[in-house]
């Protein structure tokens, strides 16, 4: 099965992404700028699009009760955001705590296990939308997989930095371990696609985040036109193909 392909795939690149050692360079590697742009124009140019059409999909299932939620889908969009932010001033806050009182510039434990945990849930989400997505196409789920594959090597690289050895020791594994899971359970349930809808519409949320963390803090020296370039080629092959 391909999905199975794929998750398998995800997995490959989120376990053995830290061992490309061009991508820790200073100033911010060009490659990681470029996936960060290929993941946002993923979201911009073809989940946000798919998540219009299933707003109609959205409304026609809530009852007249919830008819304030005429706009559901880019409320949980927000949401995604807003508890990925969250999640990122946290691990920062923690880093700045320890750094001050003399213990290196990592995360707390405590802190360590409940942002891995939130990414695993991440990562399972990713990897249960890798059997149910707004298009079931073949190229659909090459184009998703590309996408994410991009913002998992993005995405590890963060995770390293605010949690250093652990991760690799511990944290790289859960999350490996999460995709896994995620696509098992996709596999074995079929859910509404209002339901699918709003998991996409959170996902995005946490996407166009776990990006813009990377890429717009000075301190990244970040390649504008790798994300560029990224962004814009991706998007154009999009609409392309």
């Amino acid at each position: 099965m391909i999905t199975a392909i794929c998750a398998i795939a995800l997995a490959i690149i989120h376990l053995f992404s830290g061992k490309l050692q061009f991508i820790r360079a200073k100033p911010r590697s060009r490659w990681l700028s470029f996936g960060s742009g290929v993941s946002v124009a993923y979201v911009f140019v073809h989940i946000l699009p798919e998540l219009s059409k299933a707003q109609i999909t959205l409304q026609s299932s809530l009852n007249i009760g919830l008819a304030f939620l005429e706009h559901h889908v880019y409320l949980v969009a927000l949401l995604g955001l807003a508890v990925f932010y969250g999640l990122e001033r946290f691990a920062n806050k923690s880093r700045q705590r320890n750094q001050k009182a003399g213990k290196g510039d990592v995360t707390a434990l405590d802190v360590f296990w409940i942002h891995i945990a939130s990414f695993a849930v991440y990562n399972a989400l990713i990897g249960y939308l890798l059997v149910h997505r707004e298009e079931s196409s073949i190229k659909s789920l090459l184009f998703y997989s590309f996408a994410m594959a991009l913002h998992f090597v993005v995405n590890d690289n963060g995770l390293r930095e605010n949690h250093k050895q652990i991760y690799d020791r511990i944290g790289r594994w859960l999350l490996v371990a999460a995709i896994i899971v995620g696509w098992v359970i996709g596999i074995g349930t079929v859910i509404h696609q209002a339901a699918v809808a709003v998991l996409f519409a959170f996902l995005s949320g946490g996407i166009v985040l776990n990006v813009l963390k990377e890429e717009l803090p000075e301190d990244r020296e970040s390649r504008f036109w790798a994300f560029a370039l990224g962004a814009f080629g991706y998007a154009i092959l999009l609409l392309a193909l």
